[in-house]
């Protein structure tokens, strides 16, 4: 340990809060909270066998710390740096997708009710996370039905023609569009998809038989037989999902599954006793953390995003009854929040179903990467089989080009090990080769990624200018494209082939393989897991330069001379084409004119005057 980190360490406040751990290039590895940050961070240099082991500590370059006044409010701020530095060390949902939500226009004057995997808008009601986008696609087929929501997109209701659209006539929309139907009525059905969503089921039963009986005693007898058939269609609903009595209530069935550095969380919702969603999440347990400490992370990292905290956790007897957590979410609800296990009845049923599929979900997450696994090694024998390699080809390159017409040219280097991406290798590069030419292209660069990896080795790795991508010796590089590309390749590449990197190209047009010295071509039968392994990479490859590629050229396309005026950031910008209309205005002002543009001082609008007119525009 550093005498400025164990100089740190003596400083740390004896006071509740949340403490980060950096490595030497300031990347945050563990977040923690506790009653007294110093007593803790002494615990992991004192026993490091626990929170992340020997390899957590070693990684420690210093501690920074945060007080807080009470312990609920350490556990929020922790979750809170998780979230924003997805620490390697620490218990946290895995977030290789996004998850759906079901989100409602508010703002609009006839609301929308929608599948979304984006929760941005403040003006927007969402409910979720789900993690089954095909059960959220379901819900709100049946909410169609019973709520009849416009399904037209856009603020404004309709389509240009002015007609009412076929749900209309199917009756799965009450026409807003045309003013079938008033603003208030529209929202009275937005309501009920609320109340729905929320979980209040006997309130809906009760409001549509009371609007069934109304239209009866009112005579309207084709508003009561479909008031009556969306109760009927609530109620079916409903009693296929019923897993309680009514005296269950609502409460969330929350149990943990943990295994060899990956854990599973199940929540079974119950609303009015009836089993409203279950859901699955996957999480990232490297540390090896215990079930009552995997529950608690992730109880905190699934409410900070959903709609409603509801007023009882069922839990396992590991977690027990967890007071500061409850305090954490009482904050977040608004109101009291009971955390407990379960003894007995319905609730202690709920909760072994949950648990059962907790560790039904592990074991299945096992055997799939077990088997995916499997394959990468297969597909690794067999490729080192086709090309003669002396060893198993573990750490794959692959490079490509990417340009229009030898505007913008790029290229990417993608890098696998093992059979599966490593996308912490993954490079960029800017090409300065004269264009259209794609060998020199492919020369320049790797002829650049070998001189990278010479600097390297003078580099120590707890170096800032240390790359581990530059610094490592691929087994074997791929190139996209044919003999052109591919020799190109090996006069830039020597000193790698003196190591005995093996160099070689994948043609397109038959998916051929060259190889240096040999003078046919290797072809590969397609559904080979060699071949197929070498289309992934070379794909991959091919997707990540383009997308560069993409972003290189729309920034050129809206680039302008404003861009590069002192003073005149994003918003002045802004303000500059809304006050003149266009950039063609903005070149042509006078000095008086650029002074009487709100938010521009009278300096900053004399020196872009001056800027303006230095270059000659």
């Amino acid at each position: 340990m550093s005498a400025t980190l164990a100089e740190r360490r003596r400083e740390l406040p004896d006071q509740p809060g949340v403490y980060l751990f950096r490595d030497s290039k300031g990347k945050v590895i563990y977040v923690g909270k506790a009653k007294s940050i110093r007593k803790r961070v002494a615990s992991h240099f004192s026993n490091p066998s626990t929170r992340g082991g020997r390899d957590l500590v070693e990684m420690i370059d210093h501690v920074e710390a945060l007080v807080v006044h009470t312990e609920a409010e350490a556990l929020l701020a922790e979750q809170n740096f998780i979230k924003q530095y997805k620490p390697r060390f620490n218990i946290r949902l895995r977030d290789d997708k996004s998850y759906p939500y079901i989100a409602i226009s508010l703002d609009e004057d006839f609301p929308r009710v929608y599948f979304t995997r984006e929760r941005h808008r403040r003006d927007r009601a969402y409910f979720g996370p789900y993690s089954n986008a095909k059960r959220v696609r379901s819900t709100l087929e049946v909410l169609g039905k019973v709520f009849m929501f416009r399904s037209c997109e856009g603020p404004e209701p309709g389509r240009r023609s002015g007609s009412p659209c076929l749900d209309y006539y199917i009756k799965r929309c009450e026409a807003p569009c045309v003013g079938y139907v008033s603003r208030e009525e529209y929202r009275r059905g937005i309501d009920g998809v609320i109340d729905f969503l929320s979980g209040r089921y006997r309130e809906i039963e009760r409001t549509l038989e009371r609007s069934m009986r109304d239209a009866s005693d009112e005579q309207r007898f084709e508003d009561a037989a479909r008031e009556r058939n969306r109760l009927r269609a609530v109620r079916s609903l409903l009693e296929r999902q019923r897993v309680a009595n009514d005296a269950a209530g609502t409460l969330d069935a929350i149990a943990v599954a943990v295994s060899d550095g990956e854990a599973n969380a199940q929540v079974f919702q119950v609303r009015d006793g009836v089993l409203s969603d279950r859901q699955s999440f996957y999480l990232d347990n490297e540390t090896g953390a215990g079930i009552a400490e995997v529950a608690e992370a992730f109880i905190l990292q699934y409410y900070a995003s959903a709609m409603m905290v509801p007023p009882l956790l069922v839990v396992q007897r590991d977690l027990g009854h967890a007071p500061v957590l409850a305090q954490a979410l009482a904050d977040r609800r608004g109101a009291a929040v009971e955390i407990r296990p379960a003894e007995r009845g319905d609730k202690r049923r709920i909760l072994e179903l949950a648990e059962r599929n907790a560790r039904l979900a592990l074991d299945q997450e096992k055997l799939r990467s077990e088997r995916r696994r499997q394959q990468r090694v297969e597909a690794l024998d067999a490729l080192q089989r086709a090309l003669g390699l002396d060893t198993i080809p573990l750490r794959i390159e692959c490079f490509d080009i990417s340009t229009l017409m030898g505007t913008n040219t790029v290229a990417s280097m993608v890098v696998f090990e093992g059979a599966a991406p490593k996308k912490s290798d993954y490079r960029r590069f800017k090409v300065a080769a004269p264009a259209p030419d794609d060998f020199a292209a492919m020369e320049e660069v790797l002829g650049r990624r070998m001189a990278r990896f010479e600097r390297q080795r003078d580099v120590s790795p707890h170096d800032k200018d240390y790359d581990p991508s530059f610094a490592a010796l691929p087994n074997l590089i791929v190139i996209d494209g044919g003999k052109g590309q591919l020799s190109a390749g090996i006069r830039a590449l020597h000193p790698f082939r003196e190591r005995g990197v093996l160099v070689i190209s994948l043609a397109k047009r038959i998916e051929e393989v060259f190889i240096p010295g040999r003078p046919a071509p290797l072809t590969l039968a397609h559904d080979t897991p060699e071949l197929q392994l070498l289309q992934r990479v070379r794909d991959e490859a091919h997707r990540f330069a383009i997308t560069h590629h993409r972003i290189r050229r729309d920034r050129a396309m809206t680039a302008s001379i404003l861009d590069e005026l002192p003073g005149v950031g994003p918003a002045r910008k802004r303000a500059l084409l809304k006050h003149f209309g266009s950039p063609e205005a903005i070149l042509s002002a006078s000095r008086e004119e650029l002074e009487g543009v709100p938010g521009l001082s009278g300096k900053l609008a004399r020196e872009v005057y001056r800027e303006l007119h230095k270059t000659g525009v």
